[in-house]
């Protein structure tokens, strides 16, 4: 259950230009977030290495969905069609919001709690040299959220669409305008250093369409990546907690359709700058 109040800002915090917009989410709608209610047909989802079936025209199986795959390995669709925001805005969201913890938690204040970088990946980002749409590359991002079973650490390290495995040859417009994605580990929040990482693939390709900018998340979990390929890390006959899979699913609804609401009003006031 998500909390009702939220956690109280520091002076400091309160002191920021972002604050303003740590308030309470917009609610997905309840038709989107109904569709998570029960598992997908898993004949019907697709695995990792078949990423570059998402540059295929039109629309795969699932879109929207969750469930284990045969393999026992956790595999989750989601997609979101924003009318208000662009390509850019989206690259410069992913590359902004890292640098202050106050932004990823006014991103889903209510299961974001924080977000932290190395010295060297804020200094990537930081570098105008790079292209904002690269400044993720190799980076990792050290979060802190729940994704409805219970405050977890991640660890997501950040690929280009080439180090992620997707076909070059046919990233072009209209297949593709953008990704963001990776891969993560992720311990329960107050375990040891000795605790199990759980291994998660993250890919979210957008592509332009006539009603908008459409995103599509995939998650498969208990993949990670090995020698540039996705390798299943799990121990046969086992698999993924259904309610591990389906809180992600359900966390996944909500981070974005309130993305969709914050995104353009935050962008229309600070634009592309990358603001320390």
């Amino acid at each position: 259950m998500l909390s009702a109040e939220l956690a109280p800002l520091s002076p400091e915090e309160q002191s920021r230009p972002y604050a303003k917009y740590y308030r309470h989410p917009v609610p997905p709608d309840p038709m989107h977030l109904a569709l998570m209610d029960i598992p997908c047909d898993p004949s019907k989802a697709i695995y990792p290495e078949q990423m570059n079936d998402l540059l295929n025209p039109g629309e795969l199986n699932v879109e929207i969905g969750w469930c284990n795959l045969p393999n026992g390995a956790g595999f989750i669709a989601n997609r979101n069609l924003y009318k208000n925001i662009t390509a850019e805005m989206i690259d410069w969201w992913f590359a902004c919001h890292p640098l202050e913890g106050l932004r990823y938690r006014i991103w889903y204040s209510p299961q974001h709690a924080g977000i932290d970088l190395s010295p060297e990946s804020r200094a990537r980002i930081l570098d105008p040299g790079i292209p904002i749409p690269e400044k993720n590359w190799g980076v990792t991002h050290y979060v802190a959220e729940d994704c409805n079973c219970g405050m977890e650490n991640i660890e997501i390290t950040f690929l280009s669409p080439r180090d992620f495995g997707f076909d070059m040859t046919r990233w072009k417009e209209p297949y593709v305008s953008t990704f963001v994605g990776g891969f993560g580990w992720s311990t329960p929040a107050g375990k040891t250093d000795h605790a199990i990482k759980a291994p998660s693939l993250m890919c979210h390709i957008f592509r332009q369409t006539p009603g908008g900018l459409e995103h599509r998340t995939r998650f498969w979990m208990r993949y990670r990546m090995s020698g540039g390929k996705p390798e299943l890390v799990l121990p046969s006959g086992f698999s993924v907690p259904a309610a591990a899979v389906q809180g992600l699913a359900r966390h996944n609804v909500r981070e974005f359709s309130n993305l969709a609401v914050l995104l353009p009003e935050i962008y229309a006031e600070f634009g592309g700058r990358m603001i320390e």
